[in-house]
């Protein structure tokens, strides 16, 4: 969101104001700061290893108290988090109009991902306009019955932050062996926990110990269901480095020096093709399918010994590897935020909740 965040600052005729639920409040932290964008309002809703009824449950009453306050005309919204859910409903409830950034999403699977596939349905369902980031995501949302006129395709603006990011992003901040090449891995889903996180670890300690000349970066979510079986499965391989979660920016550089990534993240699957670096996806399914019709993005799901074929054939096999290593982007362009910004100008200037 920072990318529409700063267009709309250079724009005379709206005036913009920032709420954080800091749902993820570490997160959130660093990448306000990098962009320099400061919250006009924080809600600061985040309690350690909160449910889902829980937060939701703040999130209507503080996200009700924010919008008899603040009266807006309009408010966006992005992505597929219980935020996101949370504040379409309750503009929903108030008849302010939701412009949902990165709209029509689907896998079609109501429980993968979990809970991020409802949100996003519950979020279409209730928004006025919808920043589709490819054709695809436009023709889920015709399918799912929304008006073509309301339907905008943008570009993703992970894209542009990317974009602007990439530039400057040399420095992962976390020692390694920069003499071996990287794999990177993520992994924190909610569908995962359990034996599935455990199937991960197992692939990612095999591989370790299969490819003493590799290097393994794994940057672990604070969740306890991630966080103490990656530490008590992969804390002693002398070639796995675990660490707390990167701020964005190195996080961008370990991408860049990445010979190829392990993840079950939304976003990587959007950035690292950019980048050109190929990507195994940890799910069965994705929302995101353009990359994975590119053949730059692989599901592997969370078995182990498919995980370890398909990495260790990337380790191996060169022309599998170049195949998958080819900067394909087809989530946009970097000029998302600059599209958004003008759609909304022309749907605020001619609607009743204009200005």
């Amino acid at each position: 969101m920072a990318p529409v965040i700063k267009a709309f600052q250079q724009e005379d005729w709206a005036e913009v104001r920032v709420l954080a639920t800091a749902q993820h409040r570490q997160i959130l932290d660093q990448v306000v700061e990098f962009f320099g964008i400061q919250p006009d309002i924080d809600l600061n809703i985040m309690q350690p290893n909160q449910s889902l009824s829980s937060l939701t449950s703040r999130l209507l009453v503080e996200l009700e108290r924010v919008l008899e306050s603040e009266k807006p005309d309009a408010v966006l919204v992005q992505g597929d988090t219980t935020t996101v859910m949370a504040m379409s409903l309750a503009c929903f409830y108030r008849r302010i109009p939701v412009g949902h950034v990165e709209a029509g999403l689907r896998t079609w699977d109501i429980s993968s991902p979990f809970p991020e596939e409802a949100n996003r349905v519950i979020a279409g369902k209730l928004s006025t306009w919808h920043f589709a980031p490819t054709e695809g995501s436009r023709n889920n949302l015709l399918k799912d019955g929304i008006a073509d006129d309301a339907i905008f395709v943008t570009g993703n603006t992970v894209i542009d932050a990317l974009m602007i990011t990439a530039q400057r992003a040399n420095d992962i901040g976390v020692d390694i062996d920069r003499d071996k090449p990287l794999i990177l891995v993520t992994s924190h889903r909610r569908e995962n926990f359990g034996a599935p996180f455990e199937s991960i670890c197992r692939a990612i300690a095999k591989l370790a110990d299969e490819n003493t000349g590799m290097q393994f970066l794994y940057p672990v979510h604070p969740n306890p269901n991630i966080r103490d079986v990656a530490y008590a499965t992969l804390g002693s391989k002398p070639n796995i480095v675990l660490c707390d979660p990167l701020d964005y920016e190195p996080f961008v550089a370990a991408m860049k020096r990445a010979k190829f990534i392990i993840t079950d993240s939304g976003g990587v699957q959007e950035e690292a093709p950019a980048l050109g670096k190929p990507v195994l996806v940890l799910r069965d399914e994705t929302e995101r399918p353009e990359a994975v019709e590119e053949g730059v993005v692989m599901l592997v799901g969370a078995e182990c010994d498919r995980i370890v074929e398909a990495a260790q054939r990337l380790i191996d096999d060169p022309t599998f590897y170049k195949s998958m290593a080819r900067g394909v982007s087809p989530y946009g362009d970097g000029k998302a935020a600059e599209r958004i910004v003008n759609a909304m100008r022309g749907q605020l200037l001619k609607s009743k909740h204009g200005l």
